[in-house]
């Protein structure tokens, strides 16, 4: 299966201790990624780009190190997920020395045509590393961008017309700090300002800023370049397209509940996800379950709409990390069971509604309802705050194969029969719709359409004439 990542992404310009700002920001995205952590910084006395980098989570791979008496000023940083094993080639920044100059990147997303780029920067005379990244691709597509015109703004302009996919990008050009996202917005970026004049911050969601006490300026919009100094940020349009593409995945699922997104508080929007799922899906029942962590503010909003009250009938081991973006379907499996344990005085002799966020593989939630009613149930019910997810995502979540997913070839009913549960309602694509408070051509449904706002071989393209009504 060919490697998909889900990352976060950091980058700030302050007037001291970059690198320990990185970690802390690399913290509050810490959700994105697992398997690895790095950052990179200018060095002011070596005056070059360093970095550090390695397997693990971020404590992990800075213990031991005091950051603080690194003399960098300037930096990014990266956490990593990978559904193959990580290499510590794989983990970002990646530091790459080009004609033009040395260069750090990491980003948050799939190019969909890396292959093709590859090969005609290959046949341009480019040498790839043994992990041939994509970032070494971009970083190439900078560089002679720069060489011909002499600006680097002009360069993120000659990239972005050449990759096509999602990513949030952050870079360092020697001393010089730039964040970039795709025009259509399919991979979260917000701005930050730090506390007493201390810099500016990017990061993929707000909880990054918010560990370090800076305010929460804006979002990075579709297409928009910014350079980072400790005193401000320069805004640049480097693409534009009419309709967005934000990923509905991260609103339901991905993000932390407490991110703001795009305008949205996520936490709010889940909660109104789960009160139109109980009009769309009304039951009788005793009690309404979250699955922790992410389904909880589903569960809330379904329990204001129904009336029904809500407990926490199942506890979740916090040294257990999510199942959904375990490398492998073993580690998922057993993750499951040290992940969750239920609450019998709850759950016994009561009507339950279970409510989580999604359906991937069914793996999962056929775990917790067995386990539900081992725990003495009368009836298990399990609503979903997101449609069917019946297609695969090409642009940097870890749903790449089709047959993975139950609902690529399975009915409700069918589903509602693989886990066990005595029924099943999945939100409506509408109801997700209104929920999230976008126009429809601005979200990235292909997960739940089979219909995608970037061209994908084989697949679906949402301009053509869609078939649902936005």
């Amino acid at each position: 299966m060919p490697m998909k990542e889900a990352c976060g992404v950091a980058a700030i310009a302050t007037r001291e201790k970059a690198a320990s700002y990185l970690r802390l920001i690399l913290n509050g995205v810490q959700h994105r990624g697992q398997e690895a952590a790095g950052i990179a910084f200018f060095d002011e006395e070596k005056k070059k780009i360093e970095h550090i980098k390695g397997l693990g989570l971020v404590e992990s791979v800075f213990s031991g190190i005091d950051l603080e008496t690194i003399c960098a000023c300037n930096g990014i940083g990266h956490v990593y997920y990978t559904i193959n094993l990580s290499t510590p080639g794989n983990a970002q920044p990646h530091l790459i020395r080009t004609t033009e100059g040395d260069l750090a990147i990491a980003h948050n997303g799939i190019i969909t045509n890396s292959a093709k780029l590859r090969d005609d920067l290959m046949r341009r005379g480019h040498v790839y590393s043994a992990a041939a990244t994509e970032e070494e691709s971009m970083a190439y597509l900078l560089a002679e961008g720069f060489k011909e015109s002499g600006s680097i703004i002009k360069a993120l302009k000659h990239l972005a017309r050449q990759v096509e996919g999602s990513y949030a990008l952050v870079m360092m050009f020697e001393d010089r700090v730039f964040a970039l996202r795709d025009p259509l917005g399919l991979k979260p970026l917000c701005i930050g300002k730090m506390q007493n004049g201390g810099g500016y911050a990017v990061a993929s969601e707000s909880t990054g800023l918010d560990i370090m006490g800076a305010e929460l300026i804006r979002d990075v919009a579709p297409g928009e370049a910014v350079e980072l100094t400790a005193d401000g940020f320069k805004s640049h349009v480097i693409a534009d397209e009419k309709h967005k593409g934000y990923c509905f995945f991260e609103h339901v699922y991905f993000a932390r509940s407490d991110s703001i997104m795009d305008g949205r508080e996520v936490y709010e929007s889940r909660k109104r996800i789960g009160w139109r799922l109980s009009k769309e899906h009304p039951v009788e029942a005793d009690v309404v379950v979250p699955v922790p962590d992410s389904g909880r503010a589903h569960a809330y909003g379904f329990s204001l709409g129904s009336g029904i009250k809500i407990e926490e009938g199942l506890m979740k081991n916090r040294y257990v990390t999510r199942t959904f973006i375990m490398p492998t379907q073993k580690l998922r499996e057993t993750s499951v069971r040290l992940k969750l344990n239920p609450v019998k005085g709850v759950i016994a002799g009561k009507r339950v509604v279970l409510v989580d966020d999604s359906i991937i593989r069914g793996t999962t939630m056929r775990k917790i309802v067995a386990m539900v009613r081992q725990a003495g149930a009368a009836e298990v019910h399990v609503r979903i705050g997101s449609p069917p997810v019946c297609a695969p995502c090409y642009l940097g979540i870890d749903m790449t194969d089709r047959e993975q997913l139950i609902a690529g070839s399975r009915s409700v009913e069918e589903i509602r029969l693989e886990i066990g549960a005595d029924s099943l309602g999945y939100i409506s694509i509408g109801g997700l719709v209104e929920a999230l408070g976008f126009d429809g051509k601005d979200l990235c449904l292909g997960c739940v359409t089979a219909e995608y706002p970037v061209n994908i071989p084989g697949e679906k393209h949402r301009h053509q004439k869609s078939i649902y009504n936005f």
